[in-house]
């Protein structure tokens, strides 16, 4: 048992010293979160930073005696730290934890906390011995392996995810725009009021939907995907639920796409059967809010 914890504790900080070393400049401003303002003191500490944490975790996997205890101690130093800038109001502040683009927050002290709790109750000898040799080297490998395939696991997750993004985009064509359908381009729409524009919103996306079309089901992926970029405000008006908005914009059927500036001015229409002819409807609604002086 005392094996497995000392090579977990000792991987958790070779990573975590990986990951701040592989941003430096990220890493070393947000020591600034724990007041180090100076840029040479930063570039310094955080070089000190990542060397104890990777001086450490070669201890623990080589089974030296006071590894355990000088982790604790370090995990307590990274808890009190942590807990004195939430107390100075910096929550949400880069932290450089367990990587350059961590932020600072509750969870930070509580994790340092009961990673020193843990290597304390290793330093105490409360746990069974660690056998040596063989049999810890053999813990490290199993160890690393397990990192690998979960390591894999993520690879693969990230690769399936794409591969569905592809597929959403298929087909080079672009939305089936026929000017006597929808509303007209360059006119301001009233019913555009009720998109809740985010303050990075640069466009506003309506999309027009039937309970009882089946592509509408298929393509919702695709506008749950373009929803989730910041810079456009979508929202997706059902033909029951939102009649009056459907007759105000003279929609020929769904699935149907209306791209809109910020300020309800009408860019680009479209039907659409797919990620990228959604996506096809926003580039023209670019592309003539910069030719209309539009674009913010």
């Amino acid at each position: 048992m005392s094996t497995i914890v000392s090579i977990w504790l000792a991987l958790a900080l070779l990573v975590a010293a990986g990951l701040k070393a592989a941003r430096p400049a990220r890493g070393a401003a947000a020591l600034a979160t724990y007041g180090v303002t100076a840029p040479r003191l930063q570039r310094a500490g955080l070089a000190l930073l990542v060397a104890c944490e990777a001086a450490l975790a070669v201890a623990l996997a080589a089974g030296a005696g006071a590894a355990a205890g000088l982790a604790a101690g370090l995990f307590a130093l990274f808890a009190a730290a942590s807990s004195a800038a939430l107390a100075a109001g910096r929550k949400g502040a880069p932290c450089a934890c367990f990587s350059a683009s961590a932020r600072l927050g509750w969870s930070s002290p509580a994790r340092s906390v009961s990673l020193a709790l843990i290597a304390g109750v290793t330093a105490l000898g409360w746990l069974p011995r660690a056998p040596s040799g063989y049999e810890r080297w053999l813990t490290l490998a199993l160890s690393l392996s397990v990192l690998a395939i979960a390591a894999l696991a993520l690879a693969l997750f990230a690769l399936a995810r794409e591969v569905g993004v592809l597929r959403l985009s298929g087909g080079a064509r672009g939305a089936l725009e026929i000017a006597e359908e929808g509303p007209a381009v360059g006119e301001r729409e009233p019913w555009s009021e009720q998109i809740e524009r985010a303050p990075r919103a640069l466009l506003k996306l309506a999309v027009f939907s039937s309970e009882g079309c089946p592509l509408c089901r298929q393509v919702e992926p695709a506008v749950a995907h373009v929803a989730a970029d910041p810079l456009v405000a979508v929202r997706v008006f059902d033909e029951h639920a939102d009649e009056r908005v459907w007759r105000a914009a003279a929609v020929p059927g769904s699935p149907y796409a209306v791209a809109l500036s910020g300020d309800g001015v009408t860019l680009a229409k479209g039907t659409f059967n797919s990620l990228g002819q959604l996506e096809s409807v926003l580039a023209t609604a670019r592309a003539r809010e910069r030719g209309l002086g539009l674009a913010a």
